[in-house]
């Protein structure tokens, strides 16, 4: 069969990649629900900003706990199997945090558990998506299929935070958390119909036991997209958390908003352009090659962390606009880092390298909120506006800082 050109697409491969997508987004609805309401939570229950930054953390320790096990098993059953399964368990998470979350520990364990949710649904989607690519377009370069399906993450934390925000404001933080908490069954449905037939076999069945990673552990090339990975998320994350936070700060010092909508909303609009950034990133990668053109990425995505806290008593319209441009910076080369780590797997390792992609990928994202919320704390503001301003640059400037060692790993560990 002769190779189809990378710059053409198979039609039989499109509606299987938005299928795949369309389900990523709805099994994402509700995990930007706390951050996009994080101010209220603080007022509410009567956060420190290390409490706050915990529950958002906690998430991705949930995450940590599950995607080993749950992802590596996609090499021997059926990922549709575990992605149906979680995805259960991410509606009955939010529905709880609805119900019974009333402060810091309630909020802490439905998190967790929302965090186990996403664990069986985001790599599992991946490995989903990729292994039915493989059977319709053996021959086609798969990291587009992983560019749109790694922009459904970002698509479905977009209209998480919109909902939320636009919910909340409108009745209560409690109906925001049980309207993208029903987001995963729209992603059953749509997996139901819209990818037919059962799952395709893994072509080379893993010589190991379910938990054994050195195979991949020992494939300096794939853990060098995934540390890089791990860098990646400890930057996004902690921004992502924050965001909500610190535009509301922003506008109370630079003036106040003036552009007529929400931080929330804001934050959403950005998330929901990020995905446009990872595509074209995707496609540079392509054109320069994966090295180069991801560490020009992270390297701009950081010198930016390192002004953006210190001008938070600027013009309110300065700073939503950066905060958006950072935003969108941050994720561009989210879906080339992700591909090279699938392209170095192993073979017949697929799923252990999502899994070990993914666990020591998110442990970037628990530390992120916490490191930040730290940083903020030990910079306290001690009432004053100039103060205040310190403590959310010096916030950034250690998470822009951290974040630039990211290309080392793509050159320290490679082959």
């Amino acid at each position: 069969m002769p190779a189809t050109p990378s710059g053409s697409a198979k039609p039989s491969t499109m509606p299987l990649i938005a299928a795949c997508v369309a389900a990523q987004v709805g099994a994402m609805l509700g995990s930007g629900t706390f951050a996009a309401l994080l101010p209220d939570f603080i007022d509410i229950w009567s956060l420190s900003k290390t409490d706050a930054g915990w529950i958002n953390g906690i998430y991705f320790v949930g995450y940590l706990g599950a995607v080993p096990f749950l992802v590596s098993l996609t090499d021997r059953v059926p990922p549709r199997r575990i992605y149906y399964l979680c995805a259960t368990v991410t509606i009955l998470a939010g529905m709880g945090f609805t119900l019974w979350a009333d402060g810091f520990w309630t909020a802490m364990l439905f998190r967790l558990l929302g965090g186990i949710g996403v664990a069986g649904t985001y790599m599992p989607g991946l490995k989903l998506l990729s292994d039915h690519l493989e059977v319709r377009a053996p021959d086609y370069d798969h990291s587009r299929g992983v560019a749109f399906y790694v922009s459904g993450f970002g698509l479905g934390l977009s209209l998480s935070f919109f909902l939320s925000g636009v919910i909340a404001d409108n009745w209560s933080w409690h109906w925001a958390f049980v309207v993208t908490a029903l987001g995963p069954v729209f992603s059953i449905t749509v997996l139901h119909f819209a990818v037919r037939g059962p799952d395709p076999r893994t072509a080379v069945a893993p010589s190991t036991h379910l938990l054994d990673f050195r195979p991949v552990l020992r494939c300096r090339n794939a853990m060098a997209f995934v540390m890089a990975y791990a860098v990646h998320n400890f930057e996004l994350i902690a921004f992502r958390s924050w965001a909500v936070a610190y535009l509301v700060f922003a506008g109370g010092t630079g003036g106040g908003p003036v552009w007529g909508v929400s931080p929330a909303t804001i934050i959403a609009g950005a998330i929901l352009f990020g995905p446009l950034g990872s595509v074209l990133g995707n496609e540079l990668s392509r054109r320069i090659g994966r090295r180069i053109a991801i560490t020009f990425m992270m390297l701009t995505a950081s010198a930016m962390a390192l002004v953006i806290g210190f001008i938070a008593d600027q013009s309110y319209t300065l700073v939503a606009g950066l905060a958006m441009i950072y935003c969108i910076a941050q994720v561009s080369d989210s879906a080339s880092i992700t591909a090279g780590a699938m392209a170095a797997a192993p073979q017949g390792y697929r799923g252990a390298t999502m899994a070990v992609h993914s666990c020591i990928g998110f442990t970037g994202s628990f530390l992120g909120p916490v490191v930040f919320g730290l940083l903020l704390d030990l910079a306290t503001p001690t009432g004053t506006i100039e103060a205040g301003v310190t403590a959310w640059g010096w916030a950034f400037a250690g998470i822009g800082l951290i974040a630039a060692s990211r290309p080392v790993f793509l050159y320290v560990l490679r082959d």
